[in-house]
């Protein structure tokens, strides 16, 4: 039987920085690590993350290969252009669950192609909370009973390919208020009222095979009050107990606030993934900051600390680590093809939301509000600018941040085709503030809105639940 400390290596599966394998990074594989996360800064396109895949691989062929595609708005692969395909909010809107399923299988024939053995999608958390900082876009709608189809078909899709799809966030993000990047928080149910509502969708994931289940970082108080990462409760009693999962139980970020809190990127990353693999967790994900040999060595050390004191039962830790070995399974083997929008444009134009008649009468001018994106996003090719200045020639088209209203109202004046775009313009005072402005002056404008809607509805306007390449795309084409 191996050491604690290479069991320890085993279970975690971490970020790193660069577009090819780091030596010390290939050592590690060699000598057991878990496995690796991408992230967009570890990506140039489809070839060269095939490239470091095999890389990997070339090291130890059951690495896991792991990313966080979720399209729409959750991109890693299509990081420098907008996703392929739209997000998860988009494809409930557009509620066709043969759809869902067919723009799945072509994200996981496109992962295969890269060497990924485990996407970090979907979503099977809800939409629920109209100042949820989280979720937003990246769910499949509010209702449980109507997302849940759409849960299932994805995984189905994605799992063609032999790519590991993973539902997340176990419990249920959606009607959370905080970011649990940054902070705890507190998921207001019943166990009762779980089970009607945030369960739902985790139990159709189940059904439909799902080989991976992503623990959330928030506290349900019914169970206590840990976070439902580190949480038996959680973990052991419900999810594998009531609900029956018997894959991998993946942790999200374990160098997030809500958990390594104030302890930092070592100390409090390893007391929590000791805590986590006590309550039931396989994998541990170290994702969102980079991590080198020294951090992880350290970790992985404190595992094995717990391990000695008995606090960690070996055998706990030999079952987690068998599991993630199982995802490291490495996919179907498929060639890499030029990136396909047509599937995903279906998709897109499907999901569009007309309200009153947003037609143009002659090149507009368009003003593309940039707001901070969610952590999860981070950075993303975001606007309706380029393509409307594409498909309709004399088109002008502004970028402003939610702090450069000023510049936006300038620019309006003598504007007679108006397009204003906005993500989530309920979320950011600003934003408001200019579209009151805007209905004060009356001024006729067309507005376009790329993320969950919120309570204004105010028309003529497009909703498109995405802002991923075709997503724009499409609204840009029935502007046109």
């Amino acid at each position: 039987m191996s050491s604690p400390e290479k069991l320890a290596a085993s279970v975690l599966v971490s970020g790193f920085d660069g577009t090819t394998a780091p030596d010390w990074l290939r050592r590690k594989v060699a000598d057991g690590l878990g496995g690796v996360i991408l992230f967009g800064r570890n990506v140039v396109d489809d070839e060269q993350v095939a490239a470091l895949s095999a890389q990997l691989r070339a090291e130890r062929p059951d690495v896991l290969v792991g990313i966080d595609e979720e399209g729409g708005d959750v991109t890693r692969l299509d990081v420098a252009t907008g996703s392929f395909i739209p997000g998860p909010l988009a494809l409930g809107a557009a509620d066709d669950v043969e759809l869902t399923a067919s723009v799945a299988a072509a994200l996981g024939e496109r992962l295969a192609a890269c060497g990924v053995t485990i996407n970090f999608a979907p979503c099977a958390d809800l939409t629920l909370a109209a100042e949820d900082p989280s979720i937003g876009v990246r769910a499949f709608g509010s209702d449980p009973v109507k997302a849940s189809p759409h849960v299932a078909a994805y995984i189905t899709g994605m799992q063609k390919y032999g790519v590991a799809a993973s539902a997340k966030h176990f419990p249920g993000h959606g009607a959370a208020t905080d970011d649990s990047h940054h902070a705890l928080p507190v998921l207001p149910r019943t166990e009762a009222e779980l089970h009607e509502i945030e369960l739902v969708p985790f139990k159709a994931a189940i059904a439909a095979g799902v080989r991976a289940v992503m623990t959330g970082h928030l506290v349900v108080p019914a169970w206590g009050d840990l976070p439902a990462t580190l949480n038996p409760k959680a973990l052991t009693d419900v999810l594998r107990g009531e609900l029956g999962f018997t894959g991998a139980v993946i942790t999200d970020a374990l160098d997030m606030g809500a958990v390594a809190g104030e302890l930092g990127k070592t100390e409090g990353v390893g007391r929590a993934s000791v805590r986590a693999l006590i309550a039931g967790a396989d994998a541990l994900c170290l994702g969102g900051v980079s991590f080198d040999d020294d951090d992880l060595n350290r970790i992985a050390a404190v595992i094995a600390a717990a391990v000695e004191s008995g606090e960690l039962p070996l055998e706990r830790l030999v079952e987690a680590s068998g599991r993630v070995a199982a995802l490291g399974a490495p996919p179907v083997s498929t060639p890499i093809s030029p990136v396909d929008h047509r599937l995903g444009l279906e998709a897109a134009r499907k999901a569009l939301r007309i309200q009153g008649s947003p037609k143009l009468e002659g090149p507009p001018l368009v003003i593309d509000i940039e707001t901070e994106p969610i952590i999860a996003a981070g950075p993303m090719p975001w606007g309706l600018g380029s393509h409307l200045t594409e498909l309709v020639p004399g088109t002008r088209a502004v970028k402003v941040g939610a702090d450069g209203i000023a510049t936006a109202i300038e620019a309006v004046h003598g504007a007679r085709d108006l397009v204003v775009v906005t993500r989530e313009a309920h979320r950011h005072p600003e934003v408001r503030e200019f579209l009151s402005w805007l209905r004060e002056s009356s001024v006729d404008y067309v507005r376009v809105e790329t993320g969950a809607p919120g309570p204004d509805t105010e028309g003529p306007r497009i909703d498109t639940f995405s802002g991923s390449y075709v997503s724009l795309r499409a609204a840009a084409e029935y502007l046109a």
